[in-house]
């Protein structure tokens, strides 16, 4: 078994370093379209509309790299991808990027060769349960069944957990959340377990969501982020730098409805007129235009528009900013300066 998972990590490694030798930047313009890789369906993260246009948190990625590379948010090919393909798919070069709930570990940086171009979500793995099994801690889940995600985090977090807490549990293995949804309202498994914004976002779509709780344990740090192949930095400098754009869009209150304007009438801000690309020449470094930045606020929004729309509080999912507050406002989300 160990000598099985050691070369499937190097059957990825190997296939992200020949994929990695590709440009994948002008690929992108060549092709004219970004193949973004996503979850295969998360309310509020990544999941098609009613009218089968996606749409969530992590989409939104992928809409701003497209906006910035090809001046067009809808230019994007969305690939659904599950825990196991998820890697396989980035390292072979079907997508572009992957924008999946991913974690950013030490594994999947130095052995799977995956560069992660930053968090765009601080989260850490909880537990959901009906509220008729009269649990309150997940230290009372001694000989429970359990919902879990393959090739996740989530297992090895898990297993731990257990193992320090001297309890017992039998796994119930899925594949995508849609499934672990059905498995676990069908009563197959006692327990779900996977990120906690993953668990509000399931809980949202139950018909009865009021009778299943979100344990108060949080087991694990799951800083979830974008990711490239390791080897193509210039592409994984537009990636980060579309991302961050966003990021650094809200700290200095610039917004969907405003960024034309404050583009027009070049402030007093450098470090604005630097990100709107009225004055430097940032865009330039990255092979974009001047003003990629501006595209993405404007058709995508900054971070806070972004949260608030897909999985604030005002939404179905109900997730307050916490951790994903701006370092201004006590929380961990903090964009390089743009100089």
């Amino acid at each position: 078994m160990k000598k099985s998972v050691f070369f499937s990590a190097l059957t990825v490694a190997g296939l992200a370093a020949t994929a990695s030798a590709a440009a994948t930047l002008d690929d992108v313009k060549a092709r004219g379209t970004l193949n973004c890789g996503v979850a295969t369906g998360v309310p509020g993260f990544a999941a098609p509309n009613a009218s089968g246009e996606w749409e969530g948190f992590d989409v939104a990625v992928c809409r701003a790299v497209a906006t910035a590379v090809l001046g067009d948010p809808m230019a994007v090919e969305f690939v659904p991808t599950t825990g196991k393909t998820r890697f396989t798919a980035l390292a072979s070069g079907e997508i572009d990027v992957l924008a999946r709930n991913t974690t950013w570990t030490f594994s999947r940086d130095v052995d799977l060769k995956f560069t992660f171009i930053g968090v765009n979500y601080y989260d850490g793995q909880g537990f959901m349960v009906p509220k008729e099994l009269g649990v309150s801690s997940a230290k009372e889940l001694d000989g429970a069944t359990v919902c879990i995600q393959t090739g996740t985090t989530t297992e090895l977090n898990l297993a731990d957990f257990f193992r320090v807490n001297n309890l017992s549990y039998e796994p119930v293995p899925i594949e995508t959340n849609s499934e672990a949804q059905q498995q676990y309202l069908a009563g197959a498994c006692d327990v779900y377990t996977t990120d906690a914004s993953g668990l509000a976002a399931t809980r949202s779509t139950f018909e009865n969501a009021a009778d299943h709780v979100i344990l108060p344990e949080i087991i694990s740090k799951e800083p979830l982020g974008p990711l490239v192949r390791h080897g193509d930095d210039e592409w994984g400098d537009v990636v980060r730098w579309s991302f961050y754009a966003m990021v650094a869009a809200e700290e200095y209150g610039v917004t969907s409805a405003n960024v034309g304007e404050m583009s027009a009438t070049a402030g007093d801000n450098p470090e604005v007129n630097r990100l709107l690309g009225t004055e430097g020449n940032l865009g330039e470094m990255l092979g974009l235009d001047a003003d990629f930045a501006k595209k993405i606020i404007e058709n995508v929004g900054n971070y806070g528009e972004v949260f608030a729309a897909n999985i604030g509080e005002s939404t179905p999912i109900g997730l307050a900013r916490g951790l994903n507050a701006q370092y201004t406002e006590g929380g961990l989300i903090y964009a390089p300066p743009f100089r």
